[in-house]
């Protein structure tokens, strides 16, 4: 297994590599590099155009990788991160296309509530591109040993934190009036959407 200096310098470098988070183990790379990203997906075997989060060290970092995010979608990120979300936030400057799919207009970000050698992973790198290190579709991994074999041997670190939650974030589109689930994961729909009203409510 990998270091915290192989695995940053890896992403800092260009390749992919595995990573934990707060829920289960992602499949990461420097989310600047949109050659990694492609790799990324190909790799996965998921479709080109399927949105890739952006994955931050702290809710600042997310802010100054996406300096527009102004009003509610910046108070909803401050409060709800870090922790077992991805938000689906508004990105008007279209920034990091590679990472946006079809909605080039809005942007998943994560800020992981990770702490000990994992959390210095990811603020040596301040940001990456992640999603679950799984094949697409399959369960989402929460042990390095549950990543399968053909990403295992393609990236160029492998940083184990042990056994991982194993349930993937809950996703949140909040780039409309209404919150709306997109993805049922680590917090239940309605406790996230009662969470976000009353956030709104203050």
């Amino acid at each position: 297994m990998s270091s915290v200096d192989e695995t940053v310098s890896a992403i800092r470098a260009g390749e992919l590599v595995v990573i934990p988070t707060d829920t289960v183990y992602g499949l990461a790379c420097r989310p600047y590099d949109e050659r990694a990203a492609r790799a990324l997906s190909a790799l996965k075997g998921r479709p080109a155009e399927q949105p890739i989060a952006l994955v931050a060290s702290s809710v600042e970092w997310l802010l100054a990788c996406v300096p527009e995010l102004r009003g509610r979608a910046a108070v909803l990120a401050r409060a709800l991160l870090p922790g077992p979300y991805t938000l689906v936030l508004p990105n008007p400057a279209h920034r990091f296309p590679w990472l946006t799919g079809n909605r080039p207009d809005t942007i998943g970000a994560r800020v992981p509530d990770v702490v000990g050698p994992a959390r210095d992973v990811l603020v040596a790198a301040g940001a990456v591109a992640a999603t679950s290190a799984n094949m697409h579709g399959a369960l989402d991994p929460c042990r390095i040993d549950d990543v399968p074999s053909e990403i295992r041997d393609a990236v160029g670190a492998i940083f184990d934190a042990g056994e991982l939650p194993g349930i993937p974030s809950t996703v949140l589109d909040l780039t409309g009036p209404d919150t709306l689930v997109l993805r049922e994961g680590a917090v239940p729909g309605a406790e996230a959407i009662a969470r976000v009203a009353g956030i709104t409510a203050q």
